[in-house]
């Protein structure tokens, strides 16, 4: 069943995990995601208003919102809920399965499983730049195709690299899935930031692939 994206950003989030992104000539399966809720959420790129770098995040569910991290990393976030809300899901990480060899190319010696572990990887292995950004999805090439089946199970946790609503449970991921990249708190994360302790089950980090992020006001 394909996903509305017209939903509160956390319910889309979840129901994303299984679903194919296909661009490129590369398509994954998501495993891992992460809830942003616009002008509501302190850690969200929105949380200001519209500004001109991130106008794409007030366009219609269902455009796609790339960023540049660090210089150097573009990283892809699914617009959802009312237009005009800022909302929107991270697509942290996702395992390929069509176009691996164009994947492969894209990051030359790095093993399947990693290939799109972590946010700047996956905008790698799918070759996204910021000219992708407004895009629409459905439309010239951009699919975003439901899941064969809803996933069975889920896990939730902290967002990876945020300092300010850092313990917000807004990261969803497929247990046991190799893809699925490591929790990394923000080194500026403030004590006691909304609640539990992070959520210790992920798989081991890809060295550069959590850090491209720059969420709640580390950029």
């Amino acid at each position: 069943m394909a996903v509305d994206l017209t939903l509160d950003v956390l319910t889309v989030a979840p129901a994303l995990l299984g679903a194919h992104v296909r661009v490129h000539g590369v398509t994954l399966l998501l495993t891992e995601v992460e809830a942003y809720a616009g002008t509501d959420d302190p850690a969200a790129h929105a949380y200001r208003g519209w500004r001109p770098h991130t106008r794409h995040l007030f366009e219609p569910p269902g455009t796609l919102y790339c960023y540049r991290s660090y210089g150097i990393h573009i990283c892809a976030n699914v617009v959802c809920g009312p237009a005009g809300s800022g909302s929107a899901v991270l697509l942290r990480a996702g395992r390929v399965v069509d176009g691996l060899e164009f994947a492969r190319s894209r990051r030359p010696g790095v093993p399947d499983a990693r290939l799109a572990r972590g946010p700047g990887c996956l905008g790698q292995a799918l070759a996204l730049t910021l000219d992708d950004s407004g895009r629409r999805f459905g439309q010239g090439g951009l699919e975003l195709l439901p899941a064969a089946e809803p996933a069975v199970a889920t896990v939730s946790g902290p967002r990876v690299g945020v300092s300010v609503a850092a313990r917000r449970p807004w990261r969803f991921w497929l247990p046991g899935e190799p893809s699925v990249s490591a929790y990394r708190p923000s080194p500026r994360m403030r004590p006691n930031a909304d609640g539990a302790a992070p959520h210790t089950e992920s798989a081991a980090v890809d060295v550069g692939a959590d850090a491209p992020d720059q969420r709640g006001r580390d950029s």
